[in-house]
């Protein structure tokens, strides 16, 4: 073979000028037809040029579980504080209820005891009229021998005594008087007896125990007389014989001389 013969070549063989230029027009029309169908579409539609994210369903539903929880919580509240107020009522209403019912018994406690008062002060003051219409009665049919002392056959310290006592017939009678013109009738007792040197207690329930109890049947001039129980006595006077006796009456009387049926005393003590 002569070395200048032909040896085909590996490369591709250039493609001449036309088929490039038929190549380009093809490709062209193909672009213009895809333009036309592009222009030809709906107006309204455009293309997708973004992407939408969507809401992932584990970040609702914790929410939504969370606001639950806290209205759950805000009943449960609610709830409790209205188990307290309702408490807190019924405790209220049994204790106005108590209170009610205390202050009702004290009341009728005080009214009963207003009551009892009354009625022993109404028998009081009857008791206190009956007597003084009795005496009143008594001294109109004595007269006035009932204010003349009449004379004793006591002697030495209970003649005395008595003398003491007869001397203050017509002086006032003072609640607490000791003398010299007024008197209740422990204070003349005790100024009667302290005129011998005889040292009596002040008041009479302690002088209705001073000495010897002795009988009404068998009184001796100078006796104490006494009025009510022997410790309790709310009343003393002298007997100065022949059935009489000197005290200190009241705020009426004064200090009298009467017979022992003007005023019936209780008992009698001696002392000496």
């Amino acid at each position: 073979m002569s070395h200048t013969a032909h040896i085909p070549s590996h490369r591709k063989p250039r493609q001449s000028a036309s088929k490039t230029a038929l190549r380009a027009g093809v490709a062209g029309g193909m672009l213009s037809t895809i333009a036309i169908a592009g222009a030809a579409g709906p107006a309204q539609a455009e293309p997708v040029t973004q992407t939408i994210e969507m809401p992932t369903i584990t970040s609702g539903l914790s929410a939504s579980v969370a606001a639950s929880a806290q209205a759950t919580k805000a009943v449960a509240l609610d709830l409790e504080i209205q188990a307290h107020e309702d408490a807190a009522a019924t405790t209220a209403a049994k204790t106005a209820e108590k209170a009610k019912a205390e202050a009702v018994r004290k009341a009728e406690a005080k009214k009963k005891a207003e009551a009892a008062a009354e009625a022993e002060a109404k028998a009081e003051a009857a008791e206190r009229a009956s007597r003084s219409a009795e005496r009143t009665t008594l001294s109109a049919s004595t007269g006035s021998s009932s204010s003349t002392p009449s004379s004793s056959s006591a002697t030495g310290s209970a003649a005395s005594v008595i003398a003491f006592a007869q001397s203050q017939v017509g002086d006032a009678y003072v609640s607490g008087g000791t003398g010299p013109n007024s008197w209740d009738c422990s204070g003349l007792v005790q100024a009667a007896f302290g005129s011998v040197g005889i040292d009596l207690p002040r008041v009479s329930q302690s002088q209705s125990t001073a000495g010897t109890q002795v009988s009404l049947d068998n009184l001796q001039p100078g006796d104490i007389l006494y009025w009510g129980g022997a410790g309790s006595a709310y009343h003393v006077g002298i007997y100065v014989g022949g059935g009489e006796f000197v005290g200190a009456q009241n705020s009426s009387t004064g200090v009298v001389q009467q017979t022992l049926d003007y005023d019936p005393p209780s008992g009698a003590v001696r002392v000496l």
